[in-house]
């Protein structure tokens, strides 16, 4: 099996003002210390820069929550890639299952966005998962197939050799429901062979798989002990310093 280096990657969604999200980001980097995973924060637009210069130089990595495909335009209330990068971005979140929802995002949009990122030299971490309904009628692995196809379709292995996945079943986002480790090792079993059906044996094997979806403390350690599990995207958890380092201190 390929070593992967562990990604814990917290996303703030719409909560903490700029004077808030420093606070909990100058907490969160001396909680964290040293560590040799990649750990990564994606609070709102407004208080990137300033996180930004809080973590600097540390273990922390910023990320963005989401982007636009254009470089500049007449786009009211977009951002892109550019901005995010000068913003002080490495990562960008794209495809979260809350902007499917409830902004109309399509695995088409979500094509471009990630074309985009990729040409700016950003990292996206592309989400895909499957609603509670969609399981239930046993749709679960022809969901994310479509998802996968559509959202990636069209790239080189080439280009995709830094793109990061989150699997989040929509049913355990903020519901308290977690996916068993076996569901979530299942899961990211498939998004890898399909990955290597795909692109070759190489980039599946290299690519990052992250669980997203109530990961806490407590239940961290025995998602990651699964083959496939490379990581978690965190939101709710990620919100407290203390909560997010302890997942990032997991024992494996």
């Amino acid at each position: 099996m390929a070593h992967r280096k562990p990604f814990i990657a917290g996303n703030w969604k719409m909560f903490k003002t700029v004077s808030e999200a420093v606070k909990t980001a100058e907490q969160l980097v001396k909680r964290i210390g040293e560590t040799d995973i990649d750990v990564m924060i994606a609070p709102t637009y407004t208080a990137l820069v300033s996180v930004s210069d809080v973590i600097k130089g540390t273990p922390v990595s910023l990320g963005a929550q989401n982007l636009f495909w254009e470089k500049e335009g007449a786009y009211t209330g977009e951002i892109s890639p550019a901005m995010l990068v000068s913003a002080g971005c490495k990562y960008v979140i794209i495809g979260h299952s809350e902007r499917r929802q409830y902004f109309g995002e399509t695995d088409e949009t979500v094509n471009k966005k990630i074309r985009a990122a990729i040409q700016s030299e950003l990292i996206p971490v592309f989400c895909v998962g499957e609603t509670e309904k969609e399981r239930e009628s046993e749709l679960t692995f022809s969901v994310l197939d479509k998802q996968l196809q559509k959202g990636l379709e069209g790239f080189s292995s080439d280009e995709l050799e830094t793109l990061v996945m989150a699997y989040e079943p929509v049913w355990a986002i903020g519901t308290g429901k977690t996916a068993t480790r076996h569901q979530a090792q299942e899961v990211h079993q498939y998004l890898r062979e399909k990955l290597e059906e795909s692109y070759g044996n190489i980039l599946a094997n290299s690519i990052r798989i992250l669980y997203g979806g109530s990961v806490k403390p407590d239940n961290i350690s025995e998602l990651m002990v699964m083959d496939d599990v490379d990581g978690a995207l965190v939101g709710g958890a990620s919100l407290s310093s203390e909560t997010l380092s302890k997942i990032v201190h997991f024992k494996k």
